[in-house]
């Protein structure tokens, strides 16, 4: 993602329940994991085209995500959130992820990283 987009990571209940390395390397992972996952009809991954809107990570290491798509009738609707949850479900460390559909805000092209526009051709 570019400089103006970040990834907002909360860690849930007591902080000092996951040593700040290990969130490190969980969120990294978690990351990771999610650019395995691309949308079958856009030539680029759900993270760097700005589908991530959350993750939070609690103390028993389970994950929730709030994604979005780029369209309410996207045909990968029904397949995409099971492929998130199952990539960072299987983050060494992840004892569960779920993954929640919203479209607020909505989806525009501004979520989009640089490496996104340059496989889409999207300047």
């Amino acid at each position: 993602m570019d400089e103006t987009q970040t990834l907002n990571t909360t860690v849930g209940g007591d902080t000092n329940a996951i040593p700040p390395e290990e969130l490190d390397r969980l969120t990294d992972d978690i990351v990771a994991a999610m650019k395995s996952v691309y949308d079958p009809e856009i030539p680029s991954d759900i993270y760097e085209l700005g589908l991530i809107y959350r993750v939070d990570i609690d103390d028993a290491r389970k994950v929730a995500i709030d994604m979005t798509l780029t369209s309410p009738s996207c045909p990968a609707a029904a397949e995409l959130p099971g492929m998130v949850e199952n990539a960072v479900a299987s983050v060494p460390g992840v004892s569960e992820a779920k993954v929640t559909i919203t479209f607020d805000p909505p989806w525009d092209q501004s979520r989009m990283s640089d490496e996104a526009r340059v496989a889409l051709n999207m300047w």
